[in-house]
């Protein structure tokens, strides 16, 4: 019932900008219970973590490639996670995962097994 889905990857040049969206599709008055995180899985490479917000939207945490140019919102009015992807590079070229967890601590964990509820992901391609 709990179902997580991501929209807005795409295909866009280097130096672009993108906004991808998470939301709950099942359960959207209880997404704000969960730490909600993304995470990217580049062809042939592990998943890693990119970024996550807490579950009131109060504090954040950011993998080094991302917290000079990626920022992660939650807008609890619209049950909603967003990351803003900027200055885009071709190694950011990966499917992005939106994941949510409730028996996160903070600062959260950066490992993908310890997150419960994973979505489809969106891709990005980012060329040269």
């Amino acid at each position: 019932q709990v179902r997580l889905v991501e929209s807005g990857g795409g295909s866009v040049q280097d130096g672009a900008s993108l906004r991808l969206s998470c939301t709950n599709s099942g359960a959207s008055f209880y997404f704000y219970m969960y730490t909600t995180a993304w995470f990217r899985q580049a062809p042939g490479k592990e998943r890693e973590f990119v970024a996550a917000v807490s579950q009131g939207g109060e504090t954040t945490d950011y993998a080094d490639f991302a917290k000079d140019r990626f920022t992660i919102i939650r807008d609890k009015d619209k049950y909603s996670v967003y990351i803003d992807m900027n200055a885009l590079k071709p190694e950011d070229t990966a499917t992005y995962f939106c994941v949510g967890d409730t028996t996160q601590t903070w600062p959260p964990s950066r490992r993908p097994n310890d997150y419960e509820y994973w979505g489809q992901g969106t891709q990005v391609a980012v060329s040269s």
